[in-house]
């Protein structure tokens, strides 16, 4: 059970409104929350400089009685950076740019946890499951989600590590030491992104394509492609698009997962195992 989240702002700058929401609604469920000494700082596009976001990550593993990392906002400025962290030996608590990350935390098969940040645990309503469910993954609790099917899912059954978040950061580290194809084998790959051109997403998946990742998965994820537009010129949906990649492979695939840039965005414990069972009436999603 996480007790302690230490807030950091390793990426974008934020509200600072935002990080005391998020501290009050944490404390009324019990949690100890602390701040890094740089997580309500601007510096251009970042919170911090590279070394000042450095130091904060630094200190926040370093901290015994730190629980998690609680990362305030995704934004960009973690690839700048992720070779100079360290081993991370605690949960990471974020989605989008702290794909980068999860990625390094994968390498110590640390969990980190791929779900809200500060701006949406002070501003959901009490009774959003994405909220209710973070607290409850915070606490130990085990995972469960049944969503409806959709029509490009592909029925089956497996049980992997899962692995992914970002897709625009996961292609961002492809070929160095934090690549899909370095960090897990055979996962259970979680996809989604935000406000990339259809093409950009065809570009990135014939990565995946070619450096072997696809074949090597036991199961595909795709949440919420958030502001992604169909491009006529493309002769398919976004979603077709990903389906088309992942046609020649036997693996379950599941589409419109809850999980990216959006409100109902639910948790799930990346580097960890998860049950997955994709039936034609419905989807099941399993973590102890």
């Amino acid at each position: 059970m996480i007790r302690h989240l230490r807030i950091l702002s390793p990426s974008g700058a934020i509200d600072p409104e935002y990080i005391k929401g998020a501290e009050e609604r944490l404390l009324s469920h019990g949690f100890e929350v602390s701040e890094g000494r740089y997580c309500r700082g601007s510096h251009g596009r970042f919170a911090a400089t590279d070394d000042e976001r450095v130091a904060d990550l630094r200190a926040a593993l370093d901290d015994p009685s730190v629980d998690a990392i609680l990362c305030s906002r995704g934004g960009y400025g973690l690839q700048r950076i992720i070779d100079r962290v360290g081993e991370i030996r605690k949960p990471v608590i974020g989605f989008s740019d702290i794909t980068a990350l999860h990625q390094l935390s994968a390498l110590s098969h640390q969990p980190s946890l791929h779900g809200i940040m500060c701006k949406h645990i002070a501003t959901l309503p009490e009774t959003s499951e994405a909220l209710q469910r973070t607290l409850e993954a915070l606490r130990g609790e085990p995972l469960e989600y049944e969503i409806p099917a959709h029509p490009l899912n592909r029925c089956g059954e497996v049980t992997a590590p899962l692995t992914g978040g970002n897709l625009s950061v996961l292609y961002g580290l492809q070929g160095t030491p934090y690549g899909l194809e370095s960090v897990i084998q055979q996962p259970l790959l979680l996809i989604e992104d935000i406000g990339e051109r259809h093409y950009h997403i065809d570009r990135m998946l014939n990565n995946l394509r070619l450096s072997g990742v696809l074949q090597n998965l036991s199961g595909l994820i795709v949440g919420q492609f958030t502001d992604c537009e169909d491009d006529p010129l493309m002769g398919e949906t976004v979603y077709e698009t990903i389906a088309r990649y992942a046609a020649e492979y036997g693996y379950p695939v599941v589409f419109n997962f809850p999980a990216g840039h959006v409100e109902h965005n639910l948790p799930l414990w990346l580097n960890r195992t998860a049950t997955l069972r994709v039936e034609k009436e419905y989807v099941q999603f399993l973590q102890a």
